[in-house]
């Protein structure tokens, strides 16, 4: 606790500190129209201007006035004509431009009449209650179709915030489904100024979220090209909508109490004006109530310490436990941010303890606002940068800037306001570094981010300072608190799956358990069970990984995950590295398998706890690193690099396998302590553990698989062969709850194959879903109606989910009830429904409203051409009389959503097939046959610039994706005036994309 008291406590948090609900639950039926009176009434309330708008002019006159009124001027007609068009509404701007324009460059440069410029704002972000809000509802827009918008907040006349309700005891879902097809069908439309909409609030009145205009952390790219819509759009997922809580994580769902927070005037201005972050990736994040409570918890510590003459001191600063993934830094940059514009700081140092975590910060800095953070790479650097007025805040590490402390005894900066800023607070700020940095600076204020606390119980005894083995110890009080289980419950990092999978057994003979370590010892480095342990892990590996799912991610069409492979020791690791090279080329199979290490003082260190690795290979002994060489010579040999073990080489090595982890281009990486804290890679999907873990080094160690992607990814896949149940259900208990593991931990097989309760609601397994679906959908049935097609589709759904988590449990296999083709025939007609639906038929448009189709599962159990190519193969042996193989690939294409559009060349080439054909060659030479012609007709009949066209097709099929936006597609266009009488450029382009968009759905993938 704090020793002073507080001087004036800030009435404006942006997040309510604790929230009741106050409202009586009434009992009558509430429509959807009535549940927008009383969200319009209580927004009224709050200070919101409803006004009546019905068209687009009306929408226009009161953005002027609106903006007229904010900037004190009136602008003549010449002018707002000029500068509407011109800056607010340019045809040439999409919704990255108007997002970029409203986070980065709210204020625009007004040529007036007389050829003088004024700066008009459109966001006051110094004072935000000289901004105005008003509120509009049922406005209507035309664009592809009619729609009517349900509810918009104007900020100045703009449309800024949109929400979208549906009645009490209808899916949240399908107002998150409405509001994808507004953005497809009509935000773009006229003016387009609802592309300025920064952020979406859905409601059914029981449940309330919010997301950006662009959803967090988007990988899969939408580049429909259908209509005008020139904006680069990314995935709206809904796995990246966000609810809203208090200060102490509860959540508030209710839409009036929602309305009561969320919407209160200041809470939204600020979210709009200080808690949005636009990355460099073009991507909108807006912070999540915690994150938010977090900064302002640091900023008021900063305001309040100061004013108490408490700087210097350890009460003037403290600590933030948010768990892993929850997106500490994008907190800590805010925070940085913030504190470097107080008037009263004269410098920010963001501070990590290890070059990794300094170049993966570094990065995501740099993401977040080019520029903010100057990185250094040398002591020398650092100081230039601390005596340097005109930079605000630094990163560096923690050994630089001890090596600064040790070099400059006496140096000005000591005497200055300082905020330091350690990022992942662990044991290696707790020893003399720690001690020495605080003594030399005189007036500072310290801060705090982790995951995982040291508390008295996780302390060890290699700290020798017993005044500083706890987090609080070194840094203050806890600020605020956001666990692993509130992350969870909040969706924002996935549960564990957990197998423990037994290697051998001890002899029960032996009691001494000292003897027993040794035996143990012994036994794990046995080369038997080295051998067992990695024939389990290549047998398992494409069901952990699920390498029959395919995603995209950066442009780049992959399946299935990659992994991490932790094990106790380097002579551990040397002897697993080695035998997985021998199996490999055994089984004739190809993975990408890469292993990084360097010098452990403590090589034979028993504390279970992750070493705080450097860069030093100097050190190792002789095998060790001369093992290191030729395993980074396996390296530049796979991936055409030129890496060794020296300083520098050794350096750049880790962060190219950093860069290919992330992209998925390694499959297996075999580590020690490396990469297990620290590192984030949203494509890791399963840890591998032969290795003692406990307590904060178990957490962080499970935590690399936890990272939201997409709704293949449904929870981070451990696989441990050595005993961690005891130390798993401590550390949960440790840094959660007790009672916790039933949220951290996945539940067993046969809760999801036969159903469980869980706080009085029944959730069906997979073997009654599949009953229900057999009785209700029999096959060879036709689904007559919308509400059976909706039934059906929701069904399936449901199945394709439980499937997938299912599928990752050994003991599946065999399990599955229905036959592979009775399968097939059921995602047939899925899929079939789903093909129907998306033709753009109007009489489906109501149907359509409500269904979810779950295509990234769907694509999980992708057949591939490979398989086609086996059965006809089969079909070949068989002399080609074997019809039933016929029907078994004509099944297989109508379950495959990639392989329809193949269907036609599959069904032909069978066709040519005869009893003297050899198919994979024959197959390779009738796909670039068939290929080129198609590609000819097209440069043909469009008259295309075949060489550019060319390489923009090369690079569509290098890269997996056809890149519809920018201006690659621009340049193979034949020459057409923008300026010619019927300007029919972009009807052009539009009809190019199709085809070129049919031609490589047609053939990628096929040879």
């Amino acid at each position: 606790m704090s020793t002073y008291n507080i001087l004036a406590e800030n009435n404006e948090s942006t997040v309510v500190v604790e929230y009741k609900s106050t409202g009586e639950r009434a009992e009558s039926y509430q429509s959807e129209a009535d549940l927008e009176r009383e969200f319009i009434h209580l927004l009224s309330e709050q200070g919101y201007k409803y006004i009546n708008i019905n068209s687009e002019k009306e929408l226009v006159d009161n953005l002027r006035v609106m903006l007229e009124r904010l900037n004190k001027y009136t602008f003549t007609d010449s002018e707002w004509s000029r500068f509407f068009d011109e800056c607010i509404a340019n045809k040439n701007e999409g919704i990255v431009d108007k997002t970029r324009k409203l986070q980065e460059e709210n204020i625009l440069k007004l040529v007036r009449d007389d050829g003088s410029a004024k700066n008009i704002y459109l966001l006051d972000k110094k004072d935000i209650h000289n901004n105005y809000v008003q509120v509009i509802n049922q406005y209507e827009a035309s664009g592809n179709y009619q729609n009517r918008y349900d509810v918009t907040i104007l900020v100045n006349g703009l449309p800024l915030v949109h929400v979208e309700l549906k009645r009490r005891g209808v899916a949240i879902r399908e107002a998150f489904n409405q509001i994808k097809r507004y953005g497809r069908d009509s935000f773009w439309a006229g003016s387009g100024l609802y592309e300025y909409v920064q952020i979406f609030v859905i409601s059914n009145g029981t449940h309330t979220k919010y997301y950006s205009n662009t959803t967090r952390e988007s990988h899969i790219k939408e580049n429909e090209g259908k209509s005008r819509n020139k904006s680069k759009k990314t995935s709206n997922s809904f796995e990246f909508t966000s609810f809203w809580a208090d200060s102490k994580n509860k959540v508030i769902p209710d839409l009036m109490d929602f309305t009561k927070t969320f919407f209160q005037k200041h809470t939204l201005l600020n979210i709009l004006t200080k808690y949005c972050v636009f990355t460099s990736e073009d991507l909108l994040l807006v912070m999540r109530p915690y994150q938010i409570v977090a900064t302002e918890k640091i900023i008021d510590k900063i305001k309040i310490s100061t004013t108490y003459k408490m700087a210097g001191t350890i009460n003037g600063g403290g600590y933030v436990w948010h768990t892993t993934g929850s997106g500490k830094t994008l907190t800590s940059f805010k925070t940085a941010k913030i504190a470097s514009t107080l008037p009263f700081i004269d410098k920010v140092l963001f501070v990590v303890d290890r070059k990794d975590l300094d170049y993966q910060t570094m990065k995501e800095y740099d993401k977040f606002e080019r520029g903010a953070a100057n990185s250094n790479t040398s002591t020398a650097v650092l100081k230039r940068q601390l005596e340097d007025d005109n930079v605000n805040i630094i990163i560096t590490t923690i050994q630089k800037l001890d090596n600064f402390v040790s070099k400059n005894k006496e140096h000005s900066i000591y005497s200055k306001h300082v905020v330091l800023i350690f990022d992942e607070c662990h044991r290696s700020q707790f020893g003399d570094m720690h001690r020495a940095i605080t003594k030399a600076f005189k007036n500072y204020h310290i801060f705090g981010f982790t995951g995982t606390p040291i508390f008295k119980k996780n302390s060890t005894s290699a700290n020798v300072n017993p005044n500083l083995c706890t987090t609080e110890q070194a840094f203050g009080e806890k600020l605020h608190t956001y666990t692993i289980i509130d992350a969870i419950t909040d969706s924002n990092v996935l549960p564990f799956k957990i197998d423990f999978v037994n290697t051998f057994k001890i002899k029960e003979d032996i009691f001494d358990e000292d003897i027993r370590a040794i035996d143990r010892e012994k036994a794990f480095m046995d080369s038997r069970r080295i051998s067992a342990v990695t024939k389990y892990i290549l047998e398992h590996f494409d069901q952990k990984t699920k390498r029959n799912s395919y995603y995209t991610l950066k442009d780049r069409r992959l399946n299935g995950f990659n992994s991490i492979f932790a094990m106790q020791s380097i002579p551990m690791l040397k002897k697993y590295y080695e035998e997985f090279k021998r199996q490999l080329k055994e089984q004739n199979r190809e993975l990408k398998i890469a292993t990084i290490f360097s010098y452990r003082p403590n090589e034979e260190d028993s504390s279970d706890l992750i070493a705080d690795e450097d860069f030093d290979t100097e050190n190792l002994d002789v095998d060790s690193r001369s093992f290191l060489e030729n395993a980074i010579a396996d390296y530049n040999k796979m991936f055409k690099t030129n890496f060794d073990t020296s300083s520098n080489n050794f350096s750049n090595y880790y962060k190219d396998i950093s860069m290919r982890v992330k992209n998925r281009e390694i499959d297996l990486l075999l580590v020690v302590d490396m990469f297990l804290t620290g590192f984030d890679a949203t494509t890791l999907n399963t840890l591998w553990v032969d290795k003692n873990l406990k307590y904060h080094g178990l957490i962080q160690a499970f935590s690399r698989t936890n990272r939201i992607l997409n709704s293949v990814k449904t929870f981070g896949n451990i696989v441990c062969f050595r005993d961690l149940e005891e130390a798993t259900n401590e550390a949960i208990g440790l840094f959660a709850d007790k009672n916790a593991s039933g949220i951290v931990l996945l539940k067993d097989f046969e809760s999801y194959y036969n159903g469980y309760k869980e706080n009085g609601k029944e959730f069906v397994g997979y073997k009654d879903l599949i009953a229900k679906l057999e009785d209700n959908f029999p096959l060879g049935v036709q689904i007559v109606g919308e509400e059976n097609i909706r039934d059906f589709v929701k069904l399936f759904g449901s199945i394709l989910k439980v499937r997938n988590i299912l599928s990752s449990f050994d003991k599946f296999e065999g399990m599955e009830i229905l036959s592979p083709r009775d399968y097939q025939d059921y995602m047939s007609m899925y899929l079939d429904i789903y093909q129907d639906l998306k033709s753009d038929k109007v009489q489906k448009e109501n149907i359509n409203n409500d269904l979810e189709f779950e295509i990234e599962l769907i694509k999980q159990v992708e057949v591939n051409i490979d398989y086609i190519l086996m059965l006809i193969g089969k079909y070949h042996d068989s002399n080609c009389e074997n019809k039933e193989i016929l029907v078994n690939i004509e099944k297989a294409i109508n379950a495959s959503i990639e392989l329809r559009s193949k269907k036609d060349l599959i069904i032909e080439f069978i066709d040519k097939v005869n009893t003297s054909k050899t198919i994979s060659d024959d197959w390779k030479k009738y796909v670039d046959q068939r290929k080129e012609d198609a590609l000819v007709d097209i440069i043909k009949t469009e008259n295309l610039k075949e060489s550019e066209t060319r390489k923009f097709v090369d690079n569509a099929f290098r890269d997996g994706t056809l890149k519809t936006f920018g201006t690659d597609i621009d340049k193979i266009l034949p020459p057409i005036s923008r300026f010619s009488k019927n300007n029919n450029r972009q009807e052009k382009k539009q009809s190019v994309i199709k085809k070129l968009k049919a031609f490589f759905e047609r053939f990628f993938g096929l040879a």
